[in-house]
């Protein structure tokens, strides 16, 4: 592909982009282009939205230019304040270590193994002395790190800023350094970070990398106000994240489980099909001539195959449409056992000490909705009895199903 072709492919989901006339002239050189992106593996396991990001290198991958995967193992032990309102706990060099394999394996989910060259930035980082960190800090001026945004917020309402919280912009810049980067992609949370290398290649005497910002995804909890998303981003502390590991079944569940319209965030984000074809998918919808239903399957399918298999995709489907759609007891029901004291037990109180829900007043809650049914009749007395020697089939909602056996 030409220069202009590659850009208009590579500008496709991007939000920031400095500077696109130097992406381009530098496309038209003909060489391939040194790609960088890092991750520091805070937690054991990539999820979706760490995805939206790595499908955009891949992209890079496929027009022919070098992927950088940068493990940040030395840029963990500070913690990227980006976002972040207080300071972040230091991790154990065991947690560093266990976060770095797990994210390099799992990255060959989405990029090309024999095309990724994966670093860890301790190979150079942790090699400079206290006079050559003094010699970098001063390549920066503390009025401009101060003008970055969770740091002026922090400030101003007088929460603690860590010293060593300034060193990292300044480390993950010299990781550009470093490497020598043509591009470094990262998420709109990352702009200042970004911004900041191409200062810094320049102190060093090297050409700027361009910067290229991609969404961050919203969690499977976010909502949708008219054209605006609103929601917490995906994350796994939140529990609202879709992990690349887990299996096709819970993939497959949780996607299902969004909003119609956090739907098409998700195809815009992470579909590989063409704008054209989401947006007429959409219309369709729109227009009652398909059902959003689906279109998220279609989407969840997609994402699952991508994963695991087009074989394990129709079996999650299959197993996903006889236990919601159809209201069939799932094939691989948990099996719970529940001792009691006396010779029954409240239905609430047995839901909640099995472990179906998270306390006795969700299991009243539930009750009171007529979410829970007990060997596929619904229950409307969270006082019903359970006796002891029985098994029960108890559904407690959409996807918390069990067997209980009283005992």
């Amino acid at each position: 592909m030409g220069p202009d072709a590659q850009l208009a492919e590579l500008r496709r989901g991007v939000v920031d982009l400095h500077v696109e006339g130097e992406l381009r002239d530098r496309l038209a050189e003909g060489r391939p282009l040194r790609v960088k992106a890092g991750f520091d593996p805070t937690r054991p396991d990539l999820h979706l939205g760490h995805t939206v990001l790595m499908n955009k290198m891949r992209q890079f991958q496929e027009l022919g230019h070098e992927v950088v995967f940068v493990v940040g193992d030395f840029t963990a032990q500070i913690g990227d304040p980006s976002g972040r309102s207080q300071t972040r706990p230091v991790l154990t060099r065991a947690e560093i270590e266990e976060g770095a394999r797990s994210y390099a394996e799992q990255a060959f989910k989405i990029l090309d193994r024999d095309r990724t060259r994966i670093v860890y930035n301790s190979e150079w980082l942790g090699k400079l002395g206290f006079d050559d960190v003094i010699r970098l800090a001063g390549k920066y001026t503390l009025a401009r790190m101060m003008e970055r945004d969770d740091f002026k917020k922090r400030w101003s309402s007088n929460q603690s800023i860590s010293l060593h919280e300034l060193l990292y912009p300044l480390a993950q810049a010299y990781d550009s350094v470093a490497l020598e980067c043509d591009v470094e992609l990262g998420g709109t949370d990352q702009l200042f970070n970004l911004l900041v290398a191409r200062a810094i290649m320049k102190e060093h005497g090297q050409r700027p990398q361009i910067v290229m910002t991609t969404p961050i995804l919203e969690g499977l909890n976010a909502s949708v106000d008219g054209d605006v998303v609103v929601g917490d981003k995906m994350s796994k502390s939140l529990d609202n994240y879709v992990g690349v590991t887990e299996p096709p079944e819970m993939q497959l569940g949780k996607l299902m489980s969004i909003s119609d319209g956090l739907m098409w965030r998700y195809y815009e984000l992470l579909s590989a099909e063409s704008r054209e074809k989401i947006s007429a998918t959409k219309a369709a919808c729109a227009r009652g001539e398909f059902n959003p239903k689906d279109a998220k399957v279609a989407l969840a399918k997609e994402i699952v195959a991508r994963y695991h298999s087009s074989a394990e995709a129709d079996a999650a489907h299959e197993k996903w449409e006889a236990q919601f759609s159809r209201g069939e007891v799932p094939v691989d029901l948990e099996e719970l056992r529940l001792r009691i004291e006396g010779d029954d037990i409240w239905l609430a109180s047995a839901i909640a000490k099995a472990g179906i829900v998270a306390s006795s007043s969700d299991a009243r809650r539930r009750i009171a909705q007529g979410a829970v049914e007990v060997d596929g009749v619904r229950a409307t007395d969270p006082r019903a009895a359970l006796r002891r020697g029985k098994r029960y089939v108890i559904k407690a909602g959409k996807r918390a199903w069990a067997a209980v056996t009283i005992e």
